[in-house]
């Protein structure tokens, strides 16, 4: 069946018009759909609102998705049984449009994904709750591409294959695609429990290396924000900044944190708090740049923010500092992330304390110890947070090789010399 969404030839709010071809059962229907967009957000290629990203038409780009799946499934389920019309089909859009919500059939994948979510909702943490609802999501827009009902015991090769191809013709990141794909293996996993025959275990896929951009702060760099002299309004995130670097903690943490969370253990300064995305009861002895910190506002922490104006004063921060390296990085650039040359202060996040503080101090303090900081629980994701270009160990590598170079020639001159 081939669908064709299109909008009247006129400018301005128009309504979004369907073709609809499937020889096989002898349809050819045009119709009105009680849906509209100004033609400056239509996309005539993709068939869709240009910016699907943006509230407003996040749903109606749901609501096509859903057209072309049910309508499908509705003349192929029922060709046999009456002859298609027009006016079936018809009455069956405006449901589809008017629905307020979606029921999948309970064999379906994203049914048991709707399962798996809200079993998990009560034991996971908010962002992982919102990454489920990103695979979620991102497989609802796959079913549309296939305009087909995915169901748990068919997703097998194939399957996966073509939401391979899929994601990458609509440019998702590698991380994403791939992270979606194991997600799917989860989804498998738990039918499979449920006593459900699936073709997990003929499913075989690798697991990419995934190129991450692990950027950092150099201790060099973060000496030079302390030293700035920024605006007053942007004094506060000033604070946050350093005192992230120096805890390395999330930002879901460090911003809460207050001076009677300190405690004295055997006279050493610490913060004693639970972090809210693992739930580890952390005791961290406070860095003397932090304590300085807190002493200089009057022996408390700086007031918390919110996080969306944080992360836009930090950038400002680090362009009032100089920190005008080009760098290759990964920015938002509309509604995609695509890799490209910025200066370095246009990507720092909130998440640029966690990651300097890991990778500054990591080969100078035992990793264990560096691990009971940060609340890792293995050392493999303690060392994802690692920049692998740490220009700081570079220097010191490339110091010892001279020093050796030094001796061992000063000692074959000794030798020559007797």
């Amino acid at each position: 069946m081939t669908f064709f969404f299109f909008l009247s030839k006129s400018a301005g709010l128009r309504n979004i018009n369907l073709k609809l071809i499937d020889e096989s059962l002898n349809i050819d229907f045009t119709f009105h759909l009680p849906l509209y967009i100004d033609t400056k957000d239509w996309e005539e290629e993709k068939q869709r609102p240009k910016n699907i990203y943006l509230k407003k038409y996040k749903r109606l780009n749901a609501i096509l998705d859903k057209l072309r799946v049910s309508i499908n499934n509705f003349a192929h389920r029922n060709s046999g049984k009456f002859q298609i019309t027009q006016r079936a089909l018809s009455k069956h859009i405006k449901d589809i449009c008017n629905a307020k919500e979606t029921v999948y059939p309970k064999d379906s994948l994203l049914y048991h994904m709707d399962s798996y979510i809200i079993s998990k909702k009560e034991s996971i943490c908010k962002s992982t709750y919102k990454r489920y609802k990103v695979f979620y999501n991102l497989l609802q827009r796959f079913e549309g591409y296939c305009s087909k009902t995915l169901y748990i015991h068919e997703i097998d090769m194939l399957v996966v294959n073509k939401f391979l191809s899929f994601g990458k013709k609509e440019e998702y990141s590698e991380n994403t695609i791939y992270r979606t794909v194991h997600f799917m293996k989860t989804i498998l996993n738990f039918a499979e429990r449920k006593g459900i025959h699936t073709c997990l275990r003929e499913l075989e896929i690798r697991r990419e290396k995934q190129q991450r951009d692990i950027i950092t702060l150099s201790e060099e760099e973060i000496l030079k924000i302390k030293n700035t002299q920024v605006p007053r309004e942007l004094e506060k995130a000033k604070n946050w900044l350093l005192i992230s670097c120096y805890t390395g903690q999330r930002v879901s943490d460090f911003m809460k944190f207050t001076t009677d969370k300190i405690v004295k253990v055997n006279g050493c300064e610490c913060l004693g708090f639970v972090q809210q995305k693992t739930k580890k009861e952390i005791i961290l002895p406070l860095h003397r740049t932090v304590l300085n910190l807190i002493i200089a506002n009057n022996y408390s922490f700086p007031e918390p923010m919110d996080i969306q104006q944080y992360n836009a004063d930090i950038k400002n921060i680090a362009r009032v500092s100089n920190l005008s390296q080009i760098i290759e990085a990964r920015k938002r650039k509309d509604h995609r992330t695509k890799i490209m040359k910025v200066e370095k202060w246009e990507v720092l996040s909130s998440h640029i304390g966690r990651r300097s503080f890991a990778t500054n101090f990591y080969g100078k303090i035992p990793t264990p110890l560096l691990m009971d900081a940060t609340g890792h629980s293995t050392e493999q994701m303690f060392l994802n947070y690692i920049n692998p270009i740490n220009e700081d160990r570079i220097l010191s590598l490339s110091h010892y090789f001279d020093e050796m170079y030094k001796k061992r020639n000063s000692g074959l001159t000794a030798k020559n010399s007797c």
